[in-house]
């Protein structure tokens, strides 16, 4: 065993998915469980993991845990944690029947948050998503995709991403940011300059401080033409492809992206048997968002069968103030099993090591040497507590790169 920084001890159960990269299929419920385990931390990074009676004699306890289990910490790869504003209105007008396009249609929904985003300086906009990654982490989540896409203007998505680079700084998780072409201007008649201006001005510009382009491809929002565009202007700036597709009407948008290449495509709540046959034969990574099914009431994925199929699926909360109010990572994990039909091991895997591929990270979402060394403590001996828990947290103490968070 490798001289260790820190050496954690008394660990009852260690889950974690294994092999390297994303897991499709069948894979996604092969997870290793190590029993009376150990791990050994130097610089930040796992240097080597196993039985505690490997130990014997060899080293000496930092941090003995006394028989709790130890999962990967959780990568939440799809929030939109950066807004002002509220939408409680929204939400009020939805529960006596109004459909979330009607309100968008109304100028409500996206665009006033748009508007309200806008209007607020970087420095408030940081104050006021720093307790929702605080809540995040606090419920196991070790890295975090934050999305722009309620900047609307050039300068108000440049803004957006110059909040996460600020907030980056204040938190010790990891944070990946990713620009979202959110909603298109109302007049038609601005679409084509708006598009140009995303592809030609906006795309470049936050090309140094975003990892991937999303586009939302929706009758509301771009159609397929115009997402073509901008991923091929993502392309060309070295970014990623991602897109919100598939969550009220299937237009295209779902095979768009995968011809594109897409490390995501996320929703998917109207995909019907041709989409889910498409994404399973394809590289991109499905990502399940059960918040929204939740608090919209909208069609549950059946993620069960895009895994029949031998695709790969990752979970997230879709942290947002309109459509999914959810700002626990762990909990997003646990209404996978409910509403979208994984298995406890499965939705491990979704929310660890596949949501980690769903962003191209590689360092994230296992317990392995080599890794960054993230990991959430139990408040039991099973590890199965963590899915299993709703209403409370099961997470008691998170480590980042070898370091307790605090709560």
């Amino acid at each position: 065993m490798p001289a260790a920084d820190l050496l954690v001890t008394g660990i009852s159960q260690l889950a974690t998915p294994g092999g390297t990269g994303v897991r499709r299929g069948r894979q996604m419920s092969q997870i290793d469980i190590v029993e009376n385990a150990a791990i050994a931390i130097t610089g930040g990074r796992i240097t080597w993991v196993g039985r505690q009676s490997a130990l014997e004699g060899k080293a000496t306890a930092d941090l003995d845990l006394g028989g709790r289990a130890v999962i990967p910490g959780l990568v939440d790869p799809h929030t939109h944690a950066i807004w002002a504003g509220d939408r409680f209105a929204d939400f009020e007008a939805r529960a006596t029947g109004v459909s979330y396009e009607e309100i968008l249609q109304r100028g409500g929904g996206i665009r006033s948050t748009i508007q309200h985003t806008a209007d607020a300086p970087i420095e408030t906009l940081v104050a006021l998503a720093r307790p929702r990654i605080d809540a995040l982490i606090a419920s196991g989540a070790t890295t975090i995709e934050i999305k722009s896409g309620y900047g609307f203007s050039r300068e108000g998505e440049l803004a957006s991403l110059a909040a996460i680079a600020a907030l980056r700084a204040q938190t010790p998780a990891a944070i990946v940011a990713t620009l979202l072409i959110h909603v298109p201007p109302r007049d038609h008649l601005a679409r084509a300059d708006y598009v140009q201006m995303v592809t030609d001005d906006l795309i470049p510009a936050a090309g140094p401080h975003a990892r991937a382009v999303d586009v939302f491809i929706e009758r509301e929002a771009f159609n397929v033409k115009e997402a073509r565009r901008i991923f091929a202007a993502a392309r060309r700036a070295g970014l990623g492809v991602k897109a919100h597709v598939d969550q009220f009407n299937v237009i295209g948008g779902l095979e768009a992206a995968v011809e594109a290449q897409a490390l995501s495509v996320d929703h998917l709540e109207a995909s019907g048997p041709e989409q889910i046959a498409c994404l399973t034969t394809s590289g991109t990574i499905g990502v399940v968002l059960p918040g929204v099914t939740l608090h919209l009431g909208l069609p549950a994925v059946n993620a069960g069968a895009i895994i029949e199929g031998g695709g790969a699926v990752a979970v997230g909360t879709d942290l947002n103030p309109g459509s999914s109010p959810l700002f626990s990572t762990q909990l997003a994990m646990a209404l996978s099993i409910r509403i979208n039909g994984l298995t406890p091991a499965e939705a491990l895997t979704a929310a660890t090591a596949n949501a980690a591929a769903a962003l191209a990270v590689t360092d994230a979402g296992r317990i392995a040497p080599g890794q960054r060394a993230d990991f959430c403590v139990l408040a039991d001996r099973d590890w199965r507590v963590a899915p299993w828990t709703m209403g409370t947290s099961p997470v008691e103490r998170v480590f980042i790169a070898g370091c307790e968070a605090a709560r």
